[in-house]
């Protein structure tokens, strides 16, 4: 998904005298600007910026990490990721029990000529439901495995913007059906979908949502016995316990449906439709017809359970929604929620 051209090297870190772990705008800003770093270190690769002319390290020393560890692709050598590993200040403070050990970020698709072959192409995965199939996911996972071998994963946090959330979704959901709940921060996550989100009129979206809702838990119904083939256990219902942060953007369709997608589900609660939205929101039209042929096809972004905050400050056009800077920038007007089902 796509990285507007690079204003990263523009918008500096947020500038924060004290990190209060207990504070959600801290947390939120600090890891925002760890996966800033993970956009910059390739940057400073494709420009070649070494030693003192590398940009990128103060994204993650500002705010006492260091890097331990670059993710790299096996295709175009890219940077896709970094692994940051927390150095408590002298002087602590209570909040520092609350901080992460260590924090792994993956960053969304860079628009230059360097990666942008293979990030588009990850890109297609996504929509294609293919993401699991791809070797950047391969080596994002074993890197994850990796560290909470060494750590234990209450104190690991899993981050990414865009096609970089949409691989911490994937690592996110498949360490919580073996039992370990990662902090989990995604911001500008993909949802693929119909951008329905961006109808004016609240009937119409209404009755274009209740319908697909109908539609999906029908042929749920239809193509049980496939689908327990493919899934036999209720991995939705095991995802409930896991409450990842997402952060999304009513004017950024890439991942706007997320919004509808849990409103949507409350709605028809409330209107005593529960069993019907739990078989629709576990699944998709896609998925469905792909699991008809036997395929285990796990929808992505379909999750039970999530902390979700929406920026509500006018974006001037898609890229300013988009954008990863806007989660550490000040006097944001945000909106929280938590939601949870089973």
């Amino acid at each position: 998904m796509a990285m507007e051209k690079d204003i990263f090297e523009v918008v500096g870190p947020v500038h924060l005298t004290s990190i209060d772990w207990n504070c959600l705008h801290h947390r939120r800003s600090v890891i925002a600007c760890l996966v800033q770093g993970a956009y910059i270190l390739e940057l400073d690769r494709q420009y070649d910026r070494k030693g003192h002319e590398a940009i990128a390290p103060p994204w993650w020393e500002s705010f006492g990490f260091e890097l331990i560890r670059t993710l790299i692709d096996d295709v175009d050598s890219s940077i896709f990721g970094a692994i940051y590993k927390y150095k408590p200040p002298a002087s602590k403070d209570s909040s520092v029990e609350d901080a992460p050990k260590f924090v792994i970020a993956f960053r969304g698709t860079v628009r230059r000529k360097e990666s942008l072959s293979r990030d588009g192409l990850l890109d297609l995965n996504i929509i294609k439901n293919g993401l699991h199939e791809t070797s950047r996911y391969t080596i994002a996972m074993q890197a994850v495995r990796n560290v909470v071998s060494t750590a234990r994963s209450s104190n690991i946090w899993l981050t990414g913007h865009s096609l970089g959330s949409a691989i911490a979704i994937l690592i996110g959901k498949n360490m919580a059906k073996l039992g370990m709940l990662l902090e989990t921060f995604l911001f500008n996550p993909p949802f693929v979908s119909a951008p329905i989100e961006s109808i004016k009129d609240k009937t119409i979206k209404k009755g274009i949502r209740i319908a697909g809702s109908l539609i999906t838990a029908g042929l749920s119904i239809a193509l049980k016995d496939k689908l327990e083939e493919s899934s036999p256990k209720d991995s939705f219902a095991i995802l409930a316990t896991w409450m990842p942060h997402l952060f999304v953007n009513p004017s950024d369709y890439i991942c706007s449906e997320y919004i509808g997608y849990f409103e949507h589900r409350t709605y028809m609660n409330k209107l005593g439709y529960g069993n019907i939205e739990k078989l629709a929101t576990q699944n998709s039209i896609g998925c469905l017809f792909v699991s008809a042929f036997g395929k285990d096809s796990d929808p992505l972004h379909l999750l039970p359970s999530a902390n979700l905050t929406v920026n509500l400050s006018h974006s001037p056009d898609f890229a300013a929604a988009h954008a990863i800077h806007q989660w550490w920038m000040p006097d944001q007007h945000l909106q929280s929620k938590q939601y949870q089902f089973s």
